[in-house]
């Protein structure tokens, strides 16, 4: 399985998740209730995904061959991962997840939790 198919499959697993680009990309971006979660580029290549205070640092210092610190929203605390590397997908799996919870509504945070 290629690296966007394993996003999307994360992804929508996650209560509901659509998939809708950003403004006028055409890559690839989930959100929950219209807030972006993930947003992959336009060639594929990387995603970007939210983290909570700390992680970035750490896995831009843990892995700089994965992790990078991503134009625009890097400040805000968004990670970035390269795709055309190898990955722990249960590890992505979790920073997804973890992302999600950071922009999802409490009430689905909750239903995730019980699922």
């Amino acid at each position: 399985m290629d690296a966007s198919s394993r996003i999307r499959e994360i992804c929508l697993a996650l209560p509901e998740t659509v998939e809708k680009p950003f403004g006028g990309h055409t890559a690839p971006s989930f959100r929950v209730r219209d807030k972006l979660f993930v947003m992959t580029s336009e060639d594929g290549l990387s995603m970007t995904f939210k983290a909570a205070p700390g992680v970035q640092e750490a896995l831009v210092a843990e892995s700089p061959e994965r992790f990078f610190v991503p134009k625009y929203v890097g400040s805000k605390g968004w990670v970035g991962a390269r795709l055309d590397v190898d990955h722990d997908w249960d590890e992505m799996a979790e920073l997804i997840e973890d992302s999600y919870r950071m922009i999802a509504p409490k009430s689905l945070v909750k239903l995730l939790d019980r699922q």
